[in-house]
């Protein structure tokens, strides 16, 4: 799922080749994002698109030879004046009279000829990574392998040629993006730059590398003599597709500025987008000085408040903690950047939701794009995420660039935690981070590369902690120590109880309500609506719409149920995201689409069947409710993290639904909804002990 839709797009078609276009947003000035060497799509753009988009227009279109552009056999066709006359006729097009022109590496050359031949049409120009014929060049004609002292590591440029692309393109792809994404830690974007080469073929690649380009320095500083717009240049120092004193070459003979991201490689756009976004939005459109500024010791306390999407359990916990951080500090202000369906529990509490939240990407849709029938898998959903996080920490960052807060908190922020620590010079206030699990976990069918992905994430994670302690100015686990899962981060990692108890502060769970105020169950019982002569079955799946086949799969088991329990009662509560009807009816079943306050109806009910999610679980297991819980396939969390703690609480019946059919949830509810638990006890103070924790940065 994108982060960011196009308003429009299309085609234009030149001498027989059609190349496909897309406009994003409104407004001036316009940013021309061009293609860049056809191995990729304008999909590489994606991380730049939903910032930019938001404070301009922006155009993107695929070069011909790849995405939903044609492929053109003839290498003439992939001469770079045919790519520029493409750029201008996507500028007629989109009705663009002028442009930003933005290229990345081979796109610098048709930048030029646009720019050349048509200044007129073009404000002003960024280059990233320029591949052009300026010292020093690096040759690919090398048949050998070659050391590279910055890495330590061979180099097979031997794969350098057409020959071993026409025998072995994949393996030529995993190659030259592993020198185009250096930086450790680049399994995500090395994977998509991969795909989208894999979009085209090794003769197209070929047609394009036997066209004709610029040669010589000379041929730059002709073209540029025709050139008089503002120009920036940016490219990592460590670069092992083009060497960064290239880049500086081009800066000088243009007049423009360089800015050198050392440490950076040939995409920084992709591996580095926080900093690229802010460069080229200071570059396009500068933000405008703040119309107001309000002295320290004048400001009021101020928090801003950032809740996961991912679970209605978060919107629950976070407002408990924020009214007992508004015990603590009665002056607080807090505002909530939240999006669906968080922002549902929020309005009906009167909080204040701030504007910006409007322009979040839609996470939650996210997860449902990723979910098959009672599958979600939970981490290679949350890495296929990475646009519409880094979109969304983009809006977080113009949010607080333009007002003050004494505290940012974010729970399970994603987005927040990881690019804090990715530009940790981006942190101006004090930061909690809140998570009630800790390490990413491979299912075992995943084989060995999932076993690396997460060992990878885990280490990523474990480094950005140990090298930049000062972003976490607290870390909270919404639990307790043994809560945590005794396994290893991955191969020689630290176990993860032990790393989390030298890193965190535990609060105990945060359930938002006392269990004690539900003692009298039957006085509770009568205020929602149940008699005493019937048993209760609350059938629930959250906020998100992944459980609409459990929901199915439970309503088809409710006529057998009720003829085993003749009092029994079915609520199906489908959350803000499933339409009741799409759901199947029955007699006797009441179908709800919200309930609110429902851990006073889990309080209150016999028997609850519902997903593997932790705060639903654990409501009921602090209200000591008998509960069926059926784990998402290769959700991870639910299926360790959530299984573990409740074990731990001898809480609940776990259930398999891939081998669970209708009869044996229609047996499970009889067996189960007169069952006398034995639960061990949830803390009931958990919101008061996080809201301690976190006051005292305030």
């Amino acid at each position: 799922m994108r982060a960011c839709q196009p308003i429009s797009d299309g085609y234009v078609e030149r001498d027989g080749v059609k190349v496909h276009y897309e406009v994003f947003g409104a407004g001036e000035p316009t940013v021309l994002l061009l293609p860049t060497w056809s191995i990729i799509h304008s999909r590489h753009w994606k991380m730049q698109v939903p910032y930019l988009a938001r404070h301009c227009r922006v155009v993107t279109f695929d070069g011909r030879g790849n995405g939903r552009s044609d492929r053109p056999s003839e290498p003439a066709a992939y001469r770079e004046e045919e790519f520029a006359a493409d750029a201008l006729a996507v500028m007629d097009a989109t009705g663009t009279e002028r442009a930003v022109l933005v290229s990345l590496s081979r796109g610098a050359e048709r930048s030029l000829l646009l720019a050349a031949s048509h200044p007129e049409r073009v404000d002003r120009m960024v280059f990233i990574a320029p591949a052009l014929p300026l010292p020093p060049v690096m040759p690919r004609s090398r048949a050998a392998q070659e050391f590279d002292a910055r890495r330590g590591e061979y180099v097979d440029w031997g794969k350098w040629n057409r020959h071993y692309w026409l025998r072995q393109y994949e393996d030529f792809l995993e190659f030259f993006f592993s020198q185009s994404l250096t930086e450790p830690h680049s399994t995500k974007q090395r994977e998509d730059a991969v795909g989208w080469g894999l979009e085209t073929d090794a003769e197209t690649l070929v047609a394009t590398q036997l066209a004709p380009r610029l040669t010589a320095e000379q041929g730059v500083r002709e073209l540029l003599s025709r050139i008089d717009c503002p120009v920036l240049v940016i490219h990592g120092r460590d670069d092992a597709i083009r060497p960064w004193e290239s880049a500086a070459r081009l800066a000088e003979l243009a007049n423009g500025a360089l800015t050198v991201l050392d440490g950076s490689g040939h995409f920084p756009h992709a591996r580095d987008p926080v900093k690229v976004n802010l460069l080229l939005r200071e570059f396009v459109t500068p933000a405008a000085p703040p119309r107001r500024w309000v002295r320290g010791k004048s400001r009021r306390r101020r928090v801003l408040y950032i809740s996961s999407p991912i679970g209605l359990g978060h919107a629950q916990r976070d407002v408990a903690i924020a009214d007992e951080l508004r015990k603590l500090r009665p002056d607080l202000e807090i505002d909530w950047l939240a999006q669906h369906p968080v922002t549902r529990v929020l309005e009906a509490r009167g909080e204040r939701i701030h504007p910006a939240s409007a322009y979040l990407a839609n996470e939650s849709g996210h997860i449902e794009t990723e979910s098959a029938e009672h599958d979600l898998h939970c981490f290679q959903a949350i890495r296929r995420m990475d646009e519409i996080l880094l979109a969304n920490f983009m809006v977080f960052h113009d949010v607080v660039r333009d007002e003050q807060y004494d505290l940012w908190i974010g729970d399970e922020a994603w987005e927040l935690d990881y690019y804090l620590h990715e530009n940790p010079e981006q942190k101006q206030a004090s930061y909690v981070w809140l998570t009630d699990f800790v390490g990413w976990l491979p299912m075992p069918d995943g084989g060995e590369r999932e076993a690396f992905l997460t060992a990878d994430y885990n280490a990523e994670m474990i480094e950005h902690i140990a090298r930049f302690p000062r972003v976490r100015d607290r870390a909270i686990f919404v639990g307790d120590d043994e809560d945590i899962v005794p396994d290893a981060f991955g191969p020689e990692l630290p176990l993860i109880r032990d790393w989390t108890r030298d890193h965190y502060a535990f609060a105990g769970y945060v359930t938002g309500f006392d269990p004690a105020a539900f003692a009298d169950r039957e006085t509770l019982r009568h205020e929602l609506g149940y008699r005493d002569d019937e048993q209760v079955c609350i059938v629930t799946v959250g906020g998100s719409g992944v459980g609409g086949h459990l929901l199915r799969r439970v309503i088809e088991a409710f006529p057998q149920a009720k003829r085993q329990v003749p009092a029994l009662r079915m609520v199906v509560v489908t959350g803000p995201r499933i339409d009741p009807a799409s759901l199947p009816q029955a007699d006797g079943l009441e179908v709800r689409t919200y309930v609110h306050q429902l851990y006073r109806h889990l309080a209150a009910c016999d028997l609850a069947v519902v997903q593997g999610g932790l705060s639903t679980c654990m409501e009921l297991t602090a209200n000591r409710r008998p509960f069926l819980y059926f784990p998402l396939a290769h959700h991870f969390e639910q299926n360790f993290h959530v299984a573990h703690r409740l074990d731990r609480h001898r809480a609940g019946r776990r259930m398999d639904y891939a081998s669970t059919d209708s009869t044996a949830i229609a047996d499970a509810i009889t067996a189960e909804i007169s069952r006398t638990v034995d639960y061990r006890p949830v803390a009931t103070d958990g919101a008061t002990r996080a809201a301690n924790l976190i006051a005292e940065l305030l």
